[in-house]
């Protein structure tokens, strides 16, 4: 007995097309507001177009208005997990334009502070990550270490998101009496932690299958979009500026830092590099401490009424948490800069997810766009 199973009449012959799929502007799995311009053929990506600026704020024209112990408050914003390093960045841009020397307690404690605020950012994607590929639970481990750490820098100054705490020439001011106690037992607390973190998703069956081997970056692809940061080191980029080209007291601290890379350059890979970042930092952090035991004098210089750049241009780039900030400054001699561009880490990161979206399935688009570490606020500026 023969039995013959139709198809529907004509079935064979339907012309099929690609679909246009927006996933955005309003998105859950994203850190703000991102568009991505899918084609897909059934439940595969065809192409991805990354389309920003939903967010775009002007700060680099913004800028030219401004004075130079204004422009700081614009530069703190635009990465909003990783605010002390971008007001950073611009005070040493402008100190360097000005010939201005920091005091040394400043610089250690500027290396301080942009250490565990390095490991706050970390912290923040260490939870939200396997969150957005549904695990619940390590939310709530790296935000009680994220608490232990925002104590210690709002009490230093003032602020919980955005510290205001860098100065042109220094530091806002000399940090409370008891402060660096308090803020190595911090870091105990955090270090001693963290394996909680670790045993409940390192080795997670779950999580290695949502994310080992998926959304591999190749090495050249990486450098050609310029990706830094941990999404690079992740592709086996063996470049850090802390080490390679040292700025702040990282000079001083080539026995403690330690650039940590991988090859596979997947979704697990770029996790595993924040985790293992964050003990790199506390122990920068611990050997920040030490010093500045045996550090005095003052925290800042002191300005002139009008801060005015001398004329002419200088570039400064700074290792932030995810990736190289770069900050090109130009001077006509006023007070307020001529020109200042930003140069962000999140912007180039994300560029890459043109190619390594497409020949991937929409099931795994959450846990590559997660991966890839931004915060939108860093791409539209």
């Amino acid at each position: 007995m023969e039995l013959t199973v139709g198809v529907g009449s004509g079935a064979d012959q339907l012309a099929t097309a690609d679909m246009v799929l927006n996933i955005g502007p309003q998105h859950p799995s994203t850190h703000g507001v991102l568009r991505l311009r899918l084609v897909v053929d059934g439940e595969r990506v065809i192409s991805a177009e990354p389309i920003i600026g939903y967010m775009h704020r002007g700060a680099e024209k913004l800028f030219e208005v401004r004075d130079y112990r204004q422009i700081l408050m614009l530069a703190n914003r635009h990465d909003w997990l990783s605010a002390f390093s971008n007001e950073l960045g611009v005070a040493l841009a402008v100190e360097r334009m000005m010939g201005i020397e920091v005091p040394e307690r400043a610089t250690w404690l500027r290396t301080l502070l942009a250490e565990l605020n390095r490991v706050l950012n970390h912290l923040m994607f260490l939870g939200s990550y396997p969150l957005e590929i549904g695990a619940i639970t390590p939310m709530f481990y790296a935000f009680r270490e994220r608490e232990t750490l925002q104590a210690v820098m709002e009490e230093a100054s003032g602020g919980r998101m955005h510290y205001m705490f860098n100065r042109v020439g220094g530091v806002k001011e000399e940090v409370p009496a008891g402060w660096t106690t308090r803020a190595r037992q911090a870091v105990a607390d955090v270090r001693r932690r963290m394996v909680d973190i670790e045993k409940i998703i390192r080795t997670n069956d779950i999580f290695l299958a949502r994310t080992v081997g998926i959304g591999v970056l190749e090495p050249d692809v990486a450098a050609a979009y310029g990706a830094s940061g941990p999404v690079a080191r992740a592709s086996g980029l063996d470049f850090d500026l802390r080490r390679d080209e040292p700025y702040l007291a990282y000079d001083e601290l080539a026995d403690v830092l330690e650039v940590v890379t991988r090859t596979a350059g997947d979704c697990h890979a770029r996790f595993e590099i924040l985790l293992d970042q964050v003990y790199v930092s506390l122990n920068l952090a611990d050997a920040c401490l030490d010093r500045l035991s045996t550090v005095g004098g003052p925290v800042n210089v002191r300005l002139p009424k009008v801060v005015r750049a001398p004329e002419g241009h200088t570039y400064a780039w700074t290792e932030n948490p995810l990736g190289i900030n770069g900050y090109y400054l130009v001077s006509r001699g006023e007070k307020t800069p001529w020109r200042l561009k930003l140069r962000t880490a999140s912007y180039a990161n994300v560029q890459a997810l043109a190619t390594l979206l497409p020949g991937t399935l929409l099931p795994d688009l959450v846990a590559i766009l997660g991966s890839m570490f931004f915060v939108v606020g860093d791409v539209d500026k």
